[in-house]
């Protein structure tokens, strides 16, 4: 087995090897640039080579730059992680002249399913059923747009090296072709230095499903069954879960044989994924074959009890696999939640700066990852698991230049049900503060009656919140045990402020027993009844609830019991009340005595100012083109210029008919959020 592992990438995924690679005793080496100087991976690895500025391309790509980390070093093989150099087949090519090994399949299976047009035609010759498209390599938006009237549209736009989403674009029309096309490329160019571009047929209501394989050097291949990944925004998975809850046995042979098939035609080893899309009718579909860990692979391994990257390990180091694929068992279910630094409330648009808290979950050990007898099916009853992959700890910088993504926070339980519950309590629990998030939306999503149903598309987002993210709208019931809770959390703050010194003599100053409860625009009178134990909050309709709790002025996480089920909120102190984070809702929960909110009533109300006449920055970026001038007319829907931000180039719109009054910016300035960049007149 080797004695140093180098991990030629940063974040999450390279504390994730970092920890598999302590556990076999194997030491680590992390690489870094100037932006994460002071990261995670840099801390935990044994050993940290710095390799260049901030852009990835003058650092975590450059191949030179990783080979002289090995040779300082004295690696003796290298994870690529995703991403990055992952699927980079001269940087496999590199590793194996040095004699180093590469934690990865060799690198012709590297050329052959790493790019998206080459492997299609390969799973076509080898019987796999493809979605109709152009394969050939598209040189301009005029031939784009013939071709995509040829195909029919929507079209879907791809890099031919692309992943994660980046350098990809549905296009429903000519303008819009013309206009994805080049966008692609741009973002193709500069996340993989690969600027091919090809189209298929955008398959309508599909659902994203994948099948995870194992192969040796020795002639063995598994499936460790499938991912639903049909979460998705702009192309980027946002939740993953296995099993899927759409798949039949017989549906999931099939895709994991032929996935099986596809590797072994290409001499595939190590771990990699074959992606499908599959309609209502089961009829699936190949995409791509990705040649690397995948980020959803945590899902996996707690469903079968693989540790997928431990294997990748053995496999490099020449050993078999100690399973066959009727040892394979899917015990329970798991969800994975990526948690990313975006606002959900500016259309999801990326956010920087410093985590001024960043407290996770508590992670907790269940299911067939952690039983004694792997790959046997069993698990204890009844119990659920928490894990949480990160790569940032508070304190730390979310940084301009790489992936948004903060952490996967996965659970699993014996069941679907029972894992989507875990989770919403793991959302709940989990505190972020400093940035922008989606951990409002990732609650929202378990809530959502439809996700519940497992009646799921990769039109899901796009469906069911079409004009984006307005927070959630808690139901009567909810809001009513959210307003007992803190209720009974206002009388312990109360009682606090009672206990202050520097009291005037004689002065003791009285907790009362009725107060008046608002929040989402409901108003709910109680009265407080409490003792050693805790309170009973009873409602004017004659509802009482019990809370109870350990909850102290300050604390910014309660966990309480309410009316006998358990109720998990993130607590800020405002002015009269609580600001209260639950279920993807956003509260400002006032408590007051009845004569306080009846002359809270009369208080007029304050007006945010009018923006309405400007263009504003909406995310911290580069100003990347300027599409308009000072005095031009501009038509509703018309592209006003582009923003770029961590490796994606957004394009801001004009929202209504105007003329440009002035531009405050020009290309190449970096603007911050709500930065003024044009007025209209």
């Amino acid at each position: 087995m080797f004695k140093k592992l180098l991990i030629a990438n940063r974040g999450e995924i390279a504390c994730r090897v970092i920890k598999t690679a302590r556990k076999m005793g194997i030491a680590t080496v992390a690489v870094y640039s100037d932006a994460d100087r002071g990261a995670l991976h840099v801390k935990m690895a044994d050993e940290a080579i710095h390799i260049g500025p901030p852009p990835a391309s003058e650092s975590y790509i450059v191949i030179d730059k990783i080979m002289a980390a090995i040779k300082e070093t004295g690696a003796e093989a290298v994870h690529p992680g995703y991403g990055f150099l992952s699927e980079n087949m001269k940087f496999a090519e590199a590793l194996e002249a040095a004699g180093v090994a590469f934690v990865g399949p060799p690198s012709p299976a590297i050329e052959a399913m790493g790019d998206k047009i080459t492997s299609k035609k390969i799973a076509a010759e080898a019987g796999v059923s493809t979605v109709p498209g152009f394969m050939g390599l598209i040189a301009d938006a005029d031939e784009a747009v013939k071709i995509s009237a040829q195909i029919g549209y929507p079209v879907m736009i791809k890099a031919s090296a692309g992943g994660g989403g980046k350098g990809m674009r549905i296009a429903w029309n000519e303008t819009e072709t013309r206009e994805g096309f080049q966008a692609s490329k741009n973002e193709a160019k500069s996340s993989f230095g690969d600027d091919r571009i090809f189209i298929e047929k955008f398959v309508t209501q599909p659902r994203h499903i994948e099948i995870q394989v194992l192969a040796d050097k020795h002639g063995n291949c598994v499936y460790l069954g499938e991912r639903e990944c049909s979460i998705q925004r702009r192309n980027q998975k946002v939740i993953e879960e296995a099993p899927s809850p759409f798949l039949d046995a017989a549906t999931r042979k099939a895709m994991g044989e032929q996935a099986v098939a596809l590797a072994q035609a290409v001499g595939y080893t190590s771990a990699g994924t074959v992606e499908f899309i599959v309609d209502g009718d089961r009829n699936f579909y190949f995409l791509e074959m990705n040649t690397r860990l995948q980020v959803e692979h945590p899902v996996t391994e707690l469903i079968t009890g693989v540790d997928l990257v431990e294997q990748m390990i053995r496999v490099a180091a020449g050993e078999k696999l100690p399973f066959a694929q009727d040892d394979i068992k899917l015990t329970g279910w798991a969800m994975e939640s990526r948690l990313y630094a975006e606002d959900p409330y500016r259309n999801f648009l990326p956010s920087i700066g410093r985590l001024t808290r960043y407290r996770p979950p508590v992670e907790v050990q269940a299911g067939p990852l952690h039983v004694t007898r792997k790959w046997q099916g069993e698990a204890p009853v009844g119990a659920t698991a928490v894990r949480n992959d990160t790569g940032v700890f508070e304190g730390g910088e979310i940084s301009m230049f790489y992936d948004p993504m903060i952490a996967k926070l996965c659970t699993w339980a014996p069941d679907r049900a029972g894992a989507i519950e875990a989770m919403r309590v793991a959302l709940d629990g989990f505190e972020v503060e400093g940035i922008g998030h989606n951990l409002p939306f990732l609650s929202a999503v378990m809530d959502h009656d439809r996700f519940a149903s497992g009646n799921i598309t990769t039109a899901f987002i796009a469906e069911e919140y079409p004009d984006g993210f307005q927070g959630v709208t808690l139901d009567e019931g909810s809001l009513a045990r959210v307003a007992a809770a803190a209720a009974a959390m206002h009388r312990v703050a109360e009682i606090r402020r009672t206990r202050v010194s520097g009291r005037m003599d004689n002065h003791e100053r009285r907790v009362g027993t009725d107060w008046m409860v608002t929040l989402q625009g409901v108003d709910f009178p109680v009265v407080i009844a409490a003792d050693h134990d805790g309170s009973t909050v009873t409602f004017d309709d004659g509802r009482a609830m019990r809370v109870t709790s350990d909850w102290t002025p300050g604390d910014s996480l309660a966990r309480l019991m309410v009316d006998g089920s358990p109720l998990v909120l993130k607590v800020g102190k405002i002015s009269g009340g609580f600001r209260i984070r639950t279920r993807g809702a956003d509260l400002k929960v006032h408590v007051r005595s009845p004569r306080q909110a009846e002359l809270a009533r009369r208080m007029p109300e304050k007006l945010p100012p009018d923006t309405s006449k400007l263009l504003l920055c909406p995310m911290p970026g580069l100003i990347v083109r300027i599409d308009v001038e000072v005095g031009q007319e501009v038509q509703e829907g018309q592209a006003l210029c582009t923003v770029e931000a961590m490796k994606m180039e957004n394009i801001l719109r004009a929202e209504r008919k105007g003329v440009v009054a002035a531009i405050k910016c020009g290309p190449g300035d970096s603007l911050a959020v709500d930065e003024v960049i044009m007025e209209f007149e």
